[in-house]
């Protein structure tokens, strides 16, 4: 009888421990859908790794909130980032089984701008499918606790937009001296063509291939409906 409880306990307690990182997702992530995040785990990351290399060179981050970004920016990064965006639940199927298919070693290539929210506040930045599956299951989290509007909000304050510079304030800021609401479609263009590797590609300094991306973006921007896209988003 002893043995028998003593099991039963045991087994309780494990269940306990492997169910709390999920309740406490859960509840930061809640939290989350109204505080403002002071910081996150990429930027983190990035000040630990400035501290420990010598550079001591740290992350430029200020929130700005949803009504004082330019409606450019965030169609800019719809476009160049995650077109079904507004449609998707986190994950983009599509886009994954394509990836899958193609069998591209691209990891990000599948990701989401909810995924992207997910690794850029919780995760850290290699690539990994073990880190892929844990991002996927905070995206879905993510979906089901904030709008839609509220994700791309996390999104463009957090977003690397280039070496030190998180979030579409720093960025603006930056590269235009600018306040986010102060910019125009072309600008905001700019800034997302350099995404997909932001340490790497220059807006200041545009390659042929940053200037060619802005003006694909510019066109996919158009195609999309311009600012009135933001009006599908709850």
């Amino acid at each position: 009888m002893m043995r028998q409880k003593l099991k039963t306990r045991l087994l309780a307690i494990a269940l306990f421990l492997l169910l709390l990182p999920v309740i406490c997702a859960i509840i930061f992530i809640g939290a989350l859908r109204w505080i403002d995040p002071i910081t996150s785990s990429v930027m983190l990351q990035n000040n630990i790794h400035s501290v420990l290399s010598g550079e001591n060179k740290f992350s430029a981050y200020q929130w700005h909130d949803w009504d004082k970004i330019s409606g450019h920016a965030a169609v800019a990064v719809i476009a160049a980032e995650d077109q079904r965006f507004p449609a998707h639940f986190g994950i983009d199927f599509n886009e994954l089984f394509n990836t899958i298919a193609s069998k591209s070693d691209r990891l990000r290539g599948a990701s989401t701008i909810t995924q992207q929210v997910a690794k850029n506040l919780f995760l850290w930045p290699e690539r990994s499918y073990f880190r892929k599956a844990l991002e996927a299951g905070l995206a879905i989290l993510i979906e089901i606790f904030w709008s839609k509007q509220r994700i791309l909000e996390v999104y463009l304050n957090i977003a690397q937009m280039g070496d030190n510079l998180f979030g579409i304030g720093a960025a603006s800021a930056f590269y235009y001296h600018k306040t986010p609401e102060q910019l125009n479609r072309h600008e905001a263009a700019r800034i997302a063509a350099v995404l997909p590797n932001p340490t790497q590609y220059s807006v200041l300094q545009p390659s042929a291939f940053v200037v060619k991306r802005q003006r694909w973006i510019l066109k996919q921007m158009k195609q999309l409906g311009g600012k009135a896209l933001l009006e599908k988003l709850d």
